[in-house]
């Protein structure tokens, strides 16, 4: 091993007792079980759906609940006690005892909480037990995590618990201990894909996940959309606007990132002021509590926005015709005589023939006024401080996919041929496929927001986010095209097929899905792949399960937009020390009195572990392996005199 490394390593363990310590430390760590991993995906901006589903650990921390107090609590209390980790400060703010009850309800409630929370901190080190523990009563939850049964202790613990509430610190104390039995429970959070778009506040889900300390997200096509347009890609950016404002949302927009509607409102209403809009009238699956704007004004900016987004993706294709997607610069193809549109060779009639900003001459040319609304709308992204400190986050813990304790993430497909080969994706003069596309397009992404400002190149991977957004060969969009245009002018479902990538198909298929995972360099009989972006219909039949066990897709329509369609509210997936399980989950309901009983989700071990997993046994107990290598080699220089040793200060 290298000298100077060993020198380095020296600074931080620079005796013997030292080394050994830690060395004794790591392989303790070892021998402790994993920790949970929980597993989202396709959240959509449903953000209350989200928080309840992370705040309860997909019904974990109620199970574990009744393993614990099955037999001396009450199943009422017990859905309280759950109800109480989940939402302390609601449910305190509920409560209707008398003065002397309601004390001995919260010693009560205490003594159980500090029961949960030894129980979900039995699988760490106190060490990061302490990261996890909220500062203001870090002293008091480590005294009362290490307290032994012997009588003194027993006594000593009580006498905190009363002294808590004589100086009425129970709430707070209760707060905070309900807080740190929640961060225990998942001790890493993986995210796959599409964060953003369709549901009304994903900004709050955003800041919800900084503030997370094990987290990690595999872009999905809506993610990536958002990161475009905070890169300064005017397509993408026009592309938000109408997603949002298609689905009613303009909260997150104008509240949560401060983006400026004024400019768009106004030329809408001038522009569109005699047409009705109706094909373009907003999905009201929420009210906006802050920024509610009049249905046909919506209207009227949702058209106008998907014109202006029409122009500049024709724009786009046309500097990119190695894309080979001529055939969706459909403003080009409309003819205006005829009220009709050519679509792959084909004429439909269009059902919306108003476009009064489209030049026939030269149908992709911004107008003047279409022209300043984009400057305008670029000032408020490039200047949205909380939308570039979420963004910032989706590159730091983001990537294209992730390999992690024998599972495979990533969020829409790897491109596949009918004959089930990794189909070879163009772009400059290389063809690439299976892991080497995610990997090249990982290296894209990363450009387009970090490269040096306004170079050909950076200019090129901006454009490049539109096509990951909805390219027929982007391995996050996976279908044929996106039939934006043909929803708004075409009337019924003819010229509107999306055509999915065989990868879809394929899947069924156990042995696609071990090509897959031996692509990635994984255990194709043990590992797993965990995929989100096609809602799973359980209401028509469809299994989250494919491949004979070998592929999870986790989408089953936490998005409102989906639930009609998939009969469900999403999947999670837990895998734990024991076993891996999904969550199925019932519409959340917060209008409800008892919408957190009623949204418990139906949990279903998929598979049980042979034996128990041990934080060995992971990735991270590979690092660890390594490190008490490195830390052996040093131990032995120290003895043989080859680095000296120094007093620790």
């Amino acid at each position: 091993m290298d000298i100077k490394y060993l020198q380095l390593l020296a600074k931080e363990y620079p005796n013997v007792e030292t080394v050994a310590s830690e060395i004794i430390n790591l392989n303790a760590i070892t021998c402790l079980p994993k920790g949970t991993e929980l597993f989202f995906s396709d959240i959509h901006g449903e953000y209350e759906a989200f928080l309840y589903q992370l705040r309860s650990a997909s019904g974990e921390i109620k199970n574990k609940i009744d393993q614990e107090f099955c037999k001396t609590v009450t199943e009422q209390e017990r859905i309280q006690l759950s109800r109480l980790i989940c939402y302390p400060e609601q449910v305190l703010s509920e409560v209707t005892f008398s003065k002397v009850q309601l004390r001995e309800w919260k010693k009560i409630t205490i003594y159980r909480l500090v029961h949960m929370c030894k129980t979900v901190s039995s699988k760490y080190t106190r060490s990061k037990v302490r990261k996890k523990m909220p500062k203001d009563f870090a002293y008091i939850f480590d005294e009362f995590l290490n307290v032994t049964d012997d009588m003194n202790q027993e006594y000593y613990y009580a006498k905190i618990i009363d002294t808590i509430l004589d100086i009425q610190m129970e709430d707070n104390f209760i707060i905070a201990i309900c807080e740190l039995i929640r961060k225990l429970s998942v001790d890493r959070l993986h995210i796959i894909g599409d964060i953003y778009d369709r549901g009304p506040r994903p900004d709050i889900i955003m800041e919800e996940l900084h503030n997370y300390q094990d987290v990690d997200i595999q872009w999905g096509n809506h993610d990536i959309s958002w990161m475009g347009a905070a890169a300064g890609n005017r397509a993408l950016m026009a592309n938000v606007i109408r997603m949002a404002i298609s689905y009613n949302n303009f909260d997150v927009l104008e509240d949560g990132y401060g983006i400026n509607l004024r400019a768009l409102s106004n030329f809408a209403a001038e522009t569109y002021k005699e047409d009705d809009c109706k094909q373009f009238m907003p999905h009201v699956h929420d009210r906006n509590q802050f920024d509610p704007v009049d249905f046909l004004l919506a209207a009227k900016m949702h058209k106008a926005i998907t014109i202006i987004q029409l122009k500049l993706e024709g724009q786009l294709l046309n500097r990119h015709p190695e894309y080979s997607m001529e055939d969706r610069r459909l403003l080009e193809k409309i003819n205006i005589e005829k009220n009709s549109v050519a679509i792959d060779g084909k004429e439909y009639p269009l059902i919306d023939c108003n476009f009064p900003t489209v030049n026939t001459e030269s149908p992709l040319e911004l107008s003047q006024e279409e022209q300043y609304l984009m400057d305008v709308l670029a000032h408020s992204f490039h200047n949205s401080r909380l939308l570039h400190k979420h963004i910032r986050f989706l590159y730091a813990k983001g990537s294209m996919y992730k390999k992690i304790n024998g599972n495979l993430l990533y969020h829409g497909c790897i491109p596949m041929t009918e004959e089930g080969e990794f189909y070879p994706v163009s772009f400059g003069n290389k063809d690439y496929k299976g892991v080497e596309l995610l990997d090249f397009l990982d290296v894209m992404v990363n450009k387009a927001y970090f490269h040096w400002d306004n170079t050909k190149e950076q200019e090129e991977a901006r454009d490049f986010l539109w096509y990951l957004w909805c390219g027929s060969n982007s391995p996050l969009f996976g279908k044929s095209k996106l039939s934006m245009f043909e929803n708004y002018f075409i009337k019924g479902s003819k010229g509107k097929t999306e055509i999915y990538n065989p990868y879809f198909r394929l899947i069924q298929q156990e042995e696609i899905c071990k090509k897959i995972l031996k692509e990635f360099d994984l255990d194709e009989n043990t590992s797993h792949i965990i995929n989100g972006h096609v809602p799973v219909r359980l209401k028509e039949g469809e299994s989250p399960i494919k491949g004979n066990g070998r592929l999870f897709i986790i989408d089953g329509g936490l998005s409102k937009a989906y639930q009609p369609k998939t009969g469900i509210a999403g999947y999670t997936l837990i895998y734990s020390s024991r076993h891996l399980s999904l969550a199925e989950h019932k519409p959340f309901c917060p209008e409800k009195e008892d919408h957190l009983i009623g949204c418990a989700p139906a949990l279903k071990v998929v598979e049980t572990m042979p034996t128990r997993i041990l934080v060995g046994d992971t990735d991270n107990g590979t690092i660890i392996r390594e490190r008490i290598k490195e830390l052996r080699i040093l131990l032995n220089h120290y003895r043989d005199g080859i680095i000296k040793e120094t007093k620790q200060k």
